[in-house]
């Protein structure tokens, strides 16, 4: 009985799955390039792709970090290729390439983006909340290019910096946010990606957090492949950070260069870079956020507790919120300041890193 009864429940589940139409109302995606079509996006999260490579013999989409999985299309006679993905995708932004023949390349339809250590296609899936880094009519900071010199790795590097609504106008000093990028990624991802800028803009102009400088560097010092963060070391990046680009930083830019003035975050690679800098250099930063790579303990921040100002978590709730949860709790019986933070329905994504950014903004500098 119990096996009919679970037969039963499954060809009505199986039922239910493929009626379940399809709506057409797809739209370009906002990250196509200018005037092409596809890929297209409906209001369910579905995506279409379309492709013309009329002497392909297959052409698979592969989608997220690193291009895993995939979407087969189907070839249609006037040489194109086209398919849907067989299910919604989250909410926010995603990498894709394209395999045709057992080759990757990128979608011509689409904008590239630096992910997975190359140029990847992006596809943005229109989110319920994507107010808060839309394009408004606001005042607007800007995004600096900077150059700086770094000896220790015998060239120039390169580094952007937000500066916030009237900086160009007043002689205010402002506080830092030094916020890392991922693994794969570069120190263009959390401008394009992650639309930093424009979060900050529209939390400033609601008057919800207190406007700082943003920097963005590249972080991946000496390179890793995907599977080997094991062999990834901290000390030329820390050199670079603490030794090189702060300083000019402070030189440069009307900061207020003091360690109560001074944060570091980062997402996934970059929040480990974070936590081993933040907790090798407690004289230089006051408040650390980890966005979806691991959690402080009380053990690792207890000699420090009179510097720290913030420590705030974050994670998607498809990723492993209960530690994080927990390592907040934690920390706050001990007696620090600390948030935690989920990002409904989303996993190890930008969708997480833009909503960590708006709930981290308006703790800084307090």
């Amino acid at each position: 009985m119990k096996h009919l009864v679970l037969s039963l429940f499954l060809s009505c589940s199986l039922f239910l799955v493929q009626a379940q139409e399809i709506k057409e109302d797809f739209k370009p995606s906002t990250k196509n390039q200018p005037g092409q079509e596809y890929p297209m996006v409906n209001s369910q999260g579905y995506a279409r792709f379309k492709i013309i490579a009329p002497a392909a013999d297959s052409v698979r989409v592969s989608l997220g970090l690193g291009g895993q999985g995939g979407t087969k299309l189907q070839k249609a006679a006037d040489g194109s290729w086209m398919g849907t993905t067989a299910g919604p995708m989250d909410e926010g932004f995603h990498y894709y390439n394209l395999n045709i023949d057992g080759g990757k390349f990128n979608d011509p339809g689409a904008l590239n983006y630096y992910g997975s250590i190359r140029w990847e296609s992006g596809i943005e899936i229109p989110a319920h909340d994507q107010d808060f880094y839309a394009l408004k009519d606001v005042p607007h900071g800007h995004v600096h290019q900077i150059l700086f010199p770094s000896p220790s790795t015998k060239t120039s590097r390169r580094a952007f910096v937000y500066t916030p609504p009237g900086y160009e106008t007043n002689t205010q000093r402002y506080p830092v946010l030094y916020l890392q990028h991922g693994w794969g990624e570069d120190e263009t991802a959390w401008s394009n990606q992650g639309h930093a800028n424009l979060i900050m803009d529209n939390l400033i102009a609601e008057g919800k957090t207190k406007p700082f400088i943003i920097v963005m560097t590249y972080g991946m010092t000496n390179e890793v492949r995907m599977g080997g963060m094991r062999d990834f070391k901290i000390e030329p990046f820390q050199t670079v950070l603490i030794n090189e680009l702060i300083p000019y930083v402070d030189s440069k830019f009307r900061t207020l260069a003091d360690q109560p003035n001074r944060a570091m975050g980062g997402l996934s690679m970059g929040a480990m870079e974070t936590k081993t800098i933040t907790l090798g250099n407690p004289d230089v930063f006051s408040h650390y956020a980890l966005l979806s790579g691991g959690t402080y303990s009380v053990d690792d921040v207890k000699a420090n507790k009179d510097k720290i100002k913030l420590l705030f978590i974050s994670t998607g709730s498809k990723e492993r919120p209960d530690p994080v949860k927990a390592a907040v709790v934690a920390l706050k019986e001990a007696g620090f300041n600390a948030v935690s933070y989920v990002s409904e329905g989303t996993a190890h994504e930008f969708q997480t890193w833009r909503r960590s950014l708006r709930e981290l903004a308006p703790l800084l500098f307090k």
